[in-house]
């Protein structure tokens, strides 16, 4: 039976979606798709070019697909072409182990590289997550998660190198409770948390990535020395994954305490303070997420009760010598 490819058409959203809902179970991946949740955080979104997203069809019926794109210029302005990013390549299980996914990231790749791009990595990671948020990976995108080991067996047997790692941490909320820490008694009496419930968006990237979900930001000020802004931490109510995993959830991104305020307890006091009021909207699972040299987060997470519960590699893939 012949395989042919070719590039998105918009009538290719149900097979798209059925082709999700055949993969294998994965905490990870949330199920079951649909059309409105795939069009919502991936084909609908302003910057999304159907050259990107290629189909592996047998007789004319979709049986695979993989999505190609990139990230944002450093003011997270614009798209940038320099660096790019596969997202995810995904084969109907009948039909894998014929090197249909291995040519599909081939076509990808040819799609990145004829735009500019020098560098590709894949899974998404840090800025390269203008797709499927919310519906791979958890709270951020994580690269490609250890849950999956046939993705990460396909990215390494195509020349990608493992350049860093992530560490994906899980926390129920019922249960949580601040340790006892001198620290964090003086810090409630010294701090002011405001609690900003959908906070405007840092950049144009992050309305058009994080836009879709409810969020919540803390910012921390103190009263002596007076100081505003010195530690912020934002939450994202995770509604897809909630929605797979049967409980409510959040996750926790961009945790920043000021540098002179670093390692003095402020972290573990926001985190708290974020726990208490996310309790109030009944969540019941928080996620969080770092790199696995983030020592200071990993400690913090783990003092805090956090347990880790998958890990992912970065995968980076530079262009050929003759490229560059």
């Amino acid at each position: 039976m012949a395989i042919t490819y070719r590039s998105f058409l918009n009538s290719d959203l149900p097979h798209l979606v059925d082709i999700w809902r055949s993969q294998p179970p994965q905490r990870a991946l949330v199920q079951p798709m649909s059309i409105g949740l795939f069009d919502e955080l991936v084909t609908s979104k302003q910057y999304f070019d159907p050259r990107g997203l290629i189909l592996a069809l047998e007789d004319g019926a979709p049986i695979g697909f993989t999505h190609a794109a990139f990230g944002p210029n450093d003011a997270e302005s614009a798209v940038a072409k320099q660096m790019g990013v596969t997202h995810v390549v995904m084969v109907r299980p009948h039909h894998q182990r014929r090197g249909i996914g291995r040519e599909l990231l081939t076509r990808g790749e040819a799609y990145l590289r004829d735009e500019g791009a020098g560098v590709i990595y894949a899974g998404g990671i840090g800025h390269l997550d203008g797709f499927y948020l919310g519906l791979y990976g958890g709270s951020e995108m994580p690269g490609v998660l250890d849950s999956c080991p046939a993705a990460q067996q396909l990215f390494a047997s195509a020349g990608y190198r493992e350049i860093d790692r992530t560490l994906v941490f899980e926390r129920e909320a019922a249960t949580f409770r601040p340790p006892v820490d001198r620290r964090l008694m003086q810090w409630r009496r010294n701090a002011v948390v405001r609690v900003i419930h959908d906070p405007p968006a840092r950049s144009w990237w992050k309305a058009s990535t994080h836009g879709n979900f409810a969020q919540m930001r803390l910012e921390l000020d103190l009263k002596t020395p007076a100081a505003a802004g010195v530690a912020s931490l934002t939450c994202w109510l995770m509604e897809t994954f909630s929605a797979a995993w049967g409980v409510h959830a959040a996750g926790i991104v961009d945790l920043v305490v000021a540098e002179p305020f670093q390692r003095q307890g402020l972290g573990m006091f926001l985190v708290g303070e974020a726990f208490q009021q996310l309790r109030l909207q009944n969540v019941a699972v928080v996620e969080a997420q770092t790199m696995v040299h983030n020592t200071a987060a990993i400690g913090l997470y783990r003092k805090l009760g956090f347990a880790q519960v998958d890990a992912g590699a970065v995968y980076r893939k530079d262009a050929p010598d003759s490229e560059r």
